[in-house]
Parts: structure tokens; C-alpha cells; sequence
């Protein structure tokens, strides 16, 4: 459990990396019919083929799905999400962002809408925050989605700190955290990334990727999605969840000592799912995709088909 103490504490999940070219990206017509204020998306891959969806997590740039989209561009059709205010994304309509008017539900809203505009099923993947969005997603509109896939995300994040947490108690705690983001100069922040990375990456050039899309995301936006990550819990929904879902989630010895203490955080969180098969990865980090690639691609793969 260690490692997943050190991610809470530690602002959650620091993620992503750099933008690139994507891979044979086309314009759709139908996906123009509807146009996000609180993302954007590359439409690549191979038009005609199967949908796939890709979000990643909090942080992120979309180029961390950049090698699963030179893999999958030739027998799938990708729309492959950047969050607003990530990675140095403008913040679009997620600027001024409030309990009140929360982020992640509206996001939820527009990623339906795309959906319904492109008249399409995909399946859909999602990393960490973007898995949590990936889970709303399926239990507000089941019929927006073919399958799941979720890469290291809980249901409610809260469980890292306790297997008894509740939001409630969960609270203070992230408005504490939120406060120090949001109070830290950005030098001091800045210089805390790259120590804070390691704990999520194994992979040293990735690391410095990670670290990066971290410090270009907009402060503000990164917060209020930390929260409402910390301030989400989808525990009680889980089992009206029918759609087919695969969750991947890392083993690194280094930091998990507990090894069924650790499996059994995530085996619970999915108990209740009727179609959930989960796959740990070992010798990996919270970054799978970085950490060990070929296991990665596989099980992706295995799951398209």
C-alpha cells in the first residue's frame, strides 16, 4: 500500500507527458457536429474501423496513448482526448471550475454529447482520472460505450488513504492538499516534480515527460480535478455498471510490501462489477504503458478483439 499513500499524499497522480503530431490524423464531419468546450480530440487511426477512446489522467497530455495509437492506428478508429488545462492545453471551459460547478460531471456530459453527434459506440480508455471519467461515463449512459478499459483507477480514490474512507473524512485532507498546490510558488513546484515522479514511473526518460505536462498544466484546473477525483465515489454504483470492463492495474515490489493487502484494494473496489476482469501488471509503476509496454499493448489488444 505504500506507494499508493505516497501517490495520495503526494498531489495524486502527476501525469502525462509532451504533445506530438498524432498519427493519420483526419477530420470527421459527424464529430465536427458537436464541438467540446472542456476538451479536444485528435481523430486518428483508420476511418471505417472500430471506435476507440482514450483519455488520459489528471495532468496528462494525450501523447501518453501516443504509442498505443502507432499500434492500433491500423485496425481502429481513434479519438484520442487532451483534457482543458492539462499539459499546457488551455483551460477552456474548465477555467473557473467550483464545487459548485463542478468539472468532472460536466466533462461526463460533453463526452456524451461527442458520442451522440459522431453516432458512435466506442470502446473506451481510460488512465487514472481519465478512468474515473470512464467509469461515469458508463454508469450514466451505458449505451454511450462497447467495452471498458482502466488503467490503474479506483471507483473512489479515497481508498488510498483508508480501505474505510468515506468522503466525508476524505475532505479535509484534499482541501488541505489543495490549498498547498494552489499557495506554492511555481519554482517550488516546478523542482518538487521530478521527485515526486518517481514514485508513478519507472522509466527514466518518461519520468522527465511526466514531470513536464505536470508543470505546463494550468494550476487552477488541476486542482479543482484533484478534488473532485478525491471528492468522487462511484463505490455504490458499481454493480449497475453491465458494460464488459478490463482493469490493469501495476505490482512494484519496491513499494508494495503487503502484497494481498495491495491486490485486495483493487478486487474490492471491482467486486460488485458483474463483467470486470481485472490483470495486474507486474514490474510496473502507475504508468503501465511506460513501465512495461509490451504487457501493455497486448492486453489492449486482447481486449479490442
Amino acid at each position: 500500500m505504500r506507494i499508493m499513500q505516497w501517490l495520495a499524499t503526494a498531489v495524486l497522480v502527476l501525469a502525462g507527458i509532451v504533445l506530438v503530431k498524432p498519427v493519420l490524423s483526419q477530420t470527421s464531419e459527424k464529430t465536427a457536429a458537436f464541438v467540446p468546450t472542456r476538451f479536444t480530440v485528435t481523430d486518428a487511426g483508420t476511418v471505417g474501423k472500430p471506435d476507440v477512446l482514450l483519455i488520459p489522467g489528471l495532468a496528462s497530455s494525450k501523447a501518453v496513448w501516443d504509442g498505443e495509437a502507432k499500434l492500433l492506428a491500423p485496425n481502429y478508429r481513434l479519438h484520442i482526448l487532451q483534457v482543458d488545462g492539462f499539459a499546457g492545453a488551455p483551460a477552456g471551459g474548465n477555467a473557473g471550475a467550483t464545487t459548485a460547478n463542478p468539472m468532472l460531471p460536466a466533462m461526463v456530459e460533453e463526452l456524451h454529447q461527442y458520442l451522440a453527434a459522431a453516432g458512435m459506440k466506442p470502446v473506451v480508455v481510460g488512465h487514472s482520472l481519465g478512468g474515473l471519467l470512464t467509469l461515469m461515463l458508463a454508469d450514466k449512459y451505458p449505451g454511450d460505450v462497447l467495452k471498458l478499459v482502466i488503467v490503474d483507477s479506483l471507483p473512489f480514490y479515497g481508498l488510498v488513504f483508508n480501505p474505510a474512507a468515506t468522503v466525508e473524512n476524505v475532505k479535509p485532507q484534499a482541501d488541505a492538499i489543495a490549498q498547498q498546490m494552489l499557495a506554492m510558488p511555481d519554482d517550488q513546484f516546478a523542482a518538487m516534480q521530478p521527485m515526486m515522479v518517481g514514485a508513478m514511473v519507472k522509466n527514466a526518460e518518461a519520468q522527465k515527460l511526466v514531470a513536464a505536462s505536470s508543470i505546463a498544466s494550468d494550476r487552477k484546473v488541476f486542482v479543482e480535478a484533484m478534488v473532485e477525483d478525491l471528492q468522487t465515489d462511484l463505490r455504490g454504483d458499481m454493480a449497475k455498471i453491465q458494460t464488459p470492463t478490463l482493469l490493469l492495474y501495476p505490482y512494484d515490489p519496491t513499494f508494495q510490501k503487503d502484497e494481498d493487502e495491495y491486490d485486495a484494494v483493487y478486487k474490492t473496489a471491482y467486486a460488485a462489477m458483474p463483467h470486470a476482469t481485472l490483470l495486474r501488471v507486474n514490474g510496473s509503476r502507475h504508468f503501465i504503458m511506460y513501465d512495461q509496454p509490451e504487457t501493455f499493448d497486448a492486453a489492449i489488444e486482447g481486449w479490442l478483439k
